[in-house]
């Protein structure tokens, strides 16, 4: 009968044991687990991934950063349906439908979602330990005086105070550098979209000035043809206007594929079929006329730069990590509780069977300790030397960026008041001069050849101008803001 109440007991006590992992068997739908409210890092602001705050994410609310949206069904003239309510397509467009599509970004997001569910593994308790001990020999003895033998004990691990917090640091650290680097993507998206938009705008406008050209060189052919059925000019001048306009045709081949390759590049930054059509682009641009001082956009870019914010957060995982590793120092202990009928196995000594104790590891072994330390301090130096040379080289990303974009400005600005309007007079006073007979057909041809080139490196340097400054956007941490003073002006002058 007391063996038999020993067997009973020793199967409950398995039962409470074995019971809370069979609820392992009903899976229960995961939440995510946001970044905790940490001390804000060394060089700046609140981490903000795809519009939301890490601070403000709360379990379950992270799914609004999930991968880029499905792509939509092409409509029934071939255009994309976000783009088939616009006239004309602008560069911010481009870039807001890259942004919402790429798969770039869902890769950032999903290894900051991945950096976010650490959190939870290294700042728990690790399961409780349960232990059953039974003595074979003691189920059926010869000896009715000798009881059921078993033991039964119960344990939990507690690393030692301030361990788990650390752990939780180092992983909240590197889930916030993870966000920044989304923010990075961002803003590298952001200024391949545009330059996109900007190489399409100038395929465009090209095409526009070849067209222009061609009508003039038919114009010039038509005047040639007359003046030498009058017998005023030889027949070679109608076979240099033919040279030329065949130039002009040959030319357009390569802006058509310069269309073409700007276009491809826009639906690939979108995760679009390569070959999607596109509304023409705006022949007006949004372009500023004045821009904050480098001093005061190196400083800027210093508060604001994902990739800065990021290693200032490794810095920190890794502060924490040492932290950690001086810790290591000290023993962990596990409480256990045990109920022992081994002892006397007899039920004179009942009482004695409960027992209450405590295991601990001894850290005498404390060479690889210290070379934990040395590691972690390496460790941070290295991002610390990584952080001041990455500050040096933003800092000369903002300089150079910006004294482009200051000089694609001035440039523009001579071509609008002196170049473009001297070479526009040109053509015209060299157009009357070969109508009066004053000149030859090459001189009026070389004229026109020169005003060309220069309406299409007028272009040229306007769209050069505006990557500058989506360049200088993302080596300054984001969009413009009020360091831009905007005002609209036409893409060409009158």
């Amino acid at each position: 009968m007391r063996q038999t109440n020993g067997l009973v007991l020793l199967s409950a006590m398995l039962l409470v044991a074995v019971a809370p992992g069979c609820s392992a068997l009903h899976p229960v739908p995961p939440t995510t687990v946001a970044a905790a409210p940490s001390a804000q890092p060394v060089l700046g602001a609140p981490i903000e991934v795809a519009g939301i705050r890490q601070a403000d994410t709360k379990p379950g609310q992270s799914e609004s950063l999930a991968a880029p949206r499905p792509v939509p069904a092409e409509s029934a003239t071939g255009a994309l349906p976000v783009f088939t309510n616009l006239a004309e397509l602008s560069a911010d467009a481009v870039m807001e439908q890259v942004l919402a599509r790429s798969p770039s970004l869902g890769e950032m997001v999903a290894a900051w979602r991945v950096a976010q569910a650490r959190f939870p593994q290294v700042t728990s308790l690790e399961d409780p330990m349960f232990a059953a001990t039974i003595g074979p020999g003691t189920i059926a003895p010869d000896d009715n005086g000798v009881e059921f033998a078993y033991r039964l004990e119960i344990s939990q691990r507690l690393p030692y105070p301030g361990k788990l917090k650390l752990r939780g640091e180092n992983a909240l650290a590197e889930a916030a550098a993870a966000g920044h680097n989304v923010g990075d993507i961002r803003l590298q998206l952001a200024e391949a979209a545009r330059v996109a938009f900007y190489d399409y705008y100038l395929a465009e406008r090209g095409l526009e000035v070849n067209a222009d050209s061609l009508d003039l060189l038919r114009k010039f052919k038509a005047n040639a043809e007359t003046r030498y059925k009058t017998g005023l000019v030889p027949q070679q001048d109608i076979l240099q206007a033919d040279v030329e306009i065949g130039r002009e045709r040959d030319r357009r081949l390569g802006l058509e594929q310069m269309r073409k390759v700007a276009i491809s590049r826009i639906n690939t930054l979108m995760h679009l079929p390569p070959d999607i059509p596109l509304p023409p682009s705006a022949k007006q641009l949004t372009m500023p006329t004045t821009v904050a001082g480098a001093p005061a956009l190196r400083t800027m870019a210093l508060s604001r730069r994902p990739d800065l914010l990021a290693l200032a957060e490794r810095i920190r995982a890794e502060e924490a990590q040492l932290g950690l590793a001086h810790k290591e120092f000290y023993p962990d202990f596990e409480p256990f509780f045990m109920y022992d009928r081994f002892m006397g196995n007899t039920s004179d000594n009942r009482d004695l069977a409960a027992m209450l104790g405590v295991r601990t590891n001894l850290p005498v072994y404390k060479a690889r300790r210290y070379g934990a330390i040395a590691e972690a301090e390496a460790r941070i130096a290295q991002r610390r030397a990584e952080l001041a040379n990455h500050t040096d080289q933003v800092n000369h990303q903002v300089q150079e960026a910006y004294e482009k974009v200051v000089q694609g400005a001035q440039s523009i600005e001579l071509y609008e008041q002196t170049i473009l309007p001297a070479a526009k007079a040109n053509v015209e006073s060299a157009q009357a001069a070969y109508i009066t007979g004053k000149i030859a057909f090459l001189t009026l041809v070389e004229a026109q050849r020169s005003q060309i080139g220069l309406r299409d490196r007028y272009y040229e340097t306007l769209a050069d101008y505006f990557r500058r400054r989506a360049t200088l956007e993302r080596v300054v941490g984001g969009p413009p803001g009020t360091w831009f003073a905007e005002n609209a002006r036409p893409g060409e002058p009158k």
